[in-house]
């Protein structure tokens, strides 16, 4: 049966942090940060959207590739009747490779976007129309109820996108958790890792030559002008992207190029000449560190997969 476009359930008692109360937070801290959560407003969702397309970002190409050469075997660890359950869907692009592989009952996008996840849930089903889909308008790190109906079926979770590199690796190992009682017992999670490689290509990848990456960074303070009642000088902030070797992640910072003041929701926040706000870290994993880090939040390795470059992985996790 298919589910009415305007189906959607909301996180439960968890109730998260306002955009503004957050922004005051990050801006207050020393060093400055921001969530990278805020990046994916409508402009921001499509500048991902191109960097993907990117010839220097590598991670969407090489994570289409490991579905497309294994979708069969992942879609064998899916049992038929299973509802799939994918945490900040975005682009449709990967779940349907799995959509098409496996035999499944139920699509449940969730995403802090409801927009968005709303106008995605639309494309698939004039794609899928046997499929049922039921959208959740959700921030996927906190916990969330599943529809009632689907708690006698089994269940899976997608991951894809190495948005989990997002993560400090505590975060990382709680959210891990917290899908696990999502989805429930022996439900498995699909989640894709980026890997430790080549610095160069992780430099190029963050800081591309059409500067779509940095005009996506700068989104963020486009984005609290408009909502946040925020006064940045966009032209006094640039892109700043670089490899921290000692704790194996790419940073991205938006560095203040001169003295000034800001204000934001009604607040005055100073910086120095150079001094910046990290927006966002990716981190990057071996396999065997990531599958230390699933055994420490809870889940069982059962699978692993690589593109052919050894770039990027696509792991099965069990709870």
């Amino acid at each position: 049966m298919r589910a009415s476009p305007q189906r959607a359930f909301r996180a439960g008692p968890f109730v998260p942090a306002t955009f503004a109360e957050e922004a005051i937070a990050g801006l207050s801290a020393k060093p400055k940060w921001l969530l990278a959560k805020y990046f994916y407003d409508r402009a921001g969702s499509e500048l991902f959207e191109q960097i993907t397309a990117l010839p220097e970002y590598y991670p969407t190409r090489a994570e289409l590739s490991i579905l497309e050469a294994h979708g069969s075997e992942i879609a064998r660890l899916l049992p038929a009747g299973t509802a799939l359950v994918e945490f900040g869907a975005g682009s449709s692009r990967k779940v349907r490779l799995l959509l098409s592989a496996a035999t499944l009952g139920t699509y449940v996008p969730v995403d802090i976007s409801r927009d968005f996840v709303a106008e995605e849930s639309a494309r698939l089903r004039r794609d899928f129309p046997a499929l049922e889909i039921i959208p959740v308008a959700a921030d996927f790190m906190q916990p969330f109820e599943l529809p009632a109906e689907l708690l006698a079926r089994p269940r899976a979770g997608f991951f894809p996108g190495s948005t989990i590199g997002n993560f400090e690796p505590k975060d990382a190992k709680a959210f891990i958790r917290n899908a696990g009682q999502v989805l429930g017992r022996g439900a498995v999670l699909i989640v894709g890792v980026d890997l430790i490689k080549d610095q160069a290509v992780l430099h190029a990848a963050y800081n591309d030559k059409a500067g779509v990456t940095a005009a996506f960074n700068l989104n963020l303070l486009r984005r609290m002008n408009r909502e946040l009642g925020a006064d940045f000088d966009l032209e006094s902030f640039a892109h700043s992207a670089f490899f921290n070797r000692e704790q194996n992640r790419i940073e991205m910072h938006l560095v203040s190029m001169r003295p000034q003041t800001v204000r934001v929701a009604g607040k005055k926040f100073r910086f120095g000449a150079g001094e910046s706000i990290h927006t966002e870290s990716s981190y990057k994993y071996s396999i065997d560190s990531f599958r230390a880090l699933a055994r420490a939040a809870g889940a069982r390795p059962v699978m692993v997969w690589t593109d052919a470059d050894g770039c990027f992985s696509v792991h099965a996790l069990k709870y």
